[in-house]
């Protein structure tokens, strides 16, 4: 029996032919927008190459979907952040338009703990965003990710840790 290995340019040739419109038309329905589609696309194929000694050839399309929908899932959890403290700024914001330096302190606050979760280990923002923003329970986090629990559980104590002693660190400066 002759196994095809992703590796092989040929073979991953093939694989991009034969893939990469359903997978940008999937992508496309799930982002509802070509260039991201495209983007996201192009970023699942780069990962399936980076892999390709751990990906079985008859597995190589699954990998993709599955890495593609990864990639949207982690793009929707960042929307979801930037739309939480969008909305929230606007309730902020029409609750103190007369203290200007309310205002100033909640964009400043904002922005650092945008930084600092964006700063945040891909896998620990991943696991982070997931519980946090899309309110994903640990063992879904492990199904979805392939992880075990206990490390969804020590990436989320982590990036709490983290973003804690980030944000000290960056309000004891402003004092």
């Amino acid at each position: 029996m002759n196994q095809t290995s992703v590796c092989e340019e040929q073979s991953f040739n093939r694989l991009h032919q034969t893939h990469a419109l359903s997978l940008r038309n999937f992508l496309y329905y799930r982002f509802g927008s070509l260039e991201k589609a495209k983007d996201c696309a192009q970023e699942a194929f780069i990962r399936l190459w980076n892999n390709c000694s751990k990906v079985a050839f008859d597995k190589a399309k699954s990998y993709l979907f599955t890495t593609a929908n990864r990639i949207f899932l982690d793009d929707a959890a960042h929307q979801k952040v930037v739309l939480k403290f969008e909305k929230r700024s606007n309730t902020h914001e029409a609750q103190s338009e007369t203290n200007p330096e309310f205002l100033y302190q909640l964009d400043e606050f904002q922005s650092q703990l945008e930084q600092v979760v964006s700063n945040l280990p891909e896998k620990q923002r991943v696991v982070f965003l997931l519980s946090r923003i899309d309110k994903m329970k640990h063992q879904e986090i492990s199904d979805t990710l392939g992880i075990s629990v206990k490390t969804v559980e020590k990436h989320i104590t982590s990036s709490l840790k983290y973003i804690r002693s980030e944000l000290d660190e960056l309000n004891h400066f402003s004092i």
